[in-house]
């Protein structure tokens, strides 16, 4: 499953970043790496940007950027992730 097809409200995990590599070194700067978790908060009303917590942190990406990622859902979270925002290591 793509980032761009999560609902709101939707917990996940980062499976693999694609897309060029000025883009996908951006992405992996805001600190979405393989493997992180993260929360759908909202869409704009237009359904673009989406917006989503990851690390604590609230990040904003157009649904073009959001194509190039790959997610899994998952099941079971029902509220939000606790704020953690700390260093990427």
């Amino acid at each position: 499953m793509r980032l761009d097809q999560m609902r709101e409200g939707q917990h996940g995990r980062i499976l693999r970043i694609g897309g060029e590599d000025r883009l996908r070194r951006r992405i992996l700067e805001m600190g979405m790496t393989k493997g992180s978790e993260f929360y759908i908060e909202k869409y704009a009303p237009l359904k673009d940007p989406l917006e989503l917590t990851i690390r604590g942190c609230h990040v904003s990406l157009r649904v073009r950027e959001a194509s190039e990622i790959e997610v899994e859902t998952l099941e079971g979270q029902r509220e939000k992730p606790a704020p953690e925002c700390r260093p990427i290591s």
